[in-house]
């Protein structure tokens, strides 16, 4: 379960805005989860109920999850399409050359202090 190390790493960056901003409470946090980045939201978010109670600085806040679509484009005839429907494999002219333009990322959207 890789969502553990995810939701540790997002905790110390928002620790370091805290410290920046002085900050004192995060009231939530919006995450950017891409539709294929093996990340199981279900499993993030069991993981942020568990980890946030270790800090005050985030205790109560809440996180919100946005899935981001996955697109890729064909560099054959340069369209994009929906990856998960689709695959590799370019469904307007049926080449392989395509390459995943969003959709494999977890980032931190927005964060909302107190």
């Amino acid at each position: 379960m890789h969502e553990l190390g995810i939701i540790v790493h997002i905790t110390k960056t928002l620790q370091s805005v805290a410290k920046e901003n002085n900050l004192k409470e995060i009231a939530s946090v919006t995450l950017e989860v891409g539709e294929v980045s093996s990340i199981v939201p279900d499993y993030l978010t069991d993981c942020w109920e568990y980890y946030r109670k270790k800090f005050p600085l985030i205790e109560h806040a809440e996180m919100r999850i946005e899935m981001m679509p996955a697109v890729t484009y064909c560099e054959s005839c340069e369209k994009t399409y929906p990856t998960v429907e689709y695959g590799r494999q370019c469904p307007c002219c049926g080449s392989w050359e395509t390459y995943l333009l969003t959709g494999d990322e977890c980032n931190i959207r927005e964060i909302e202090a107190q």
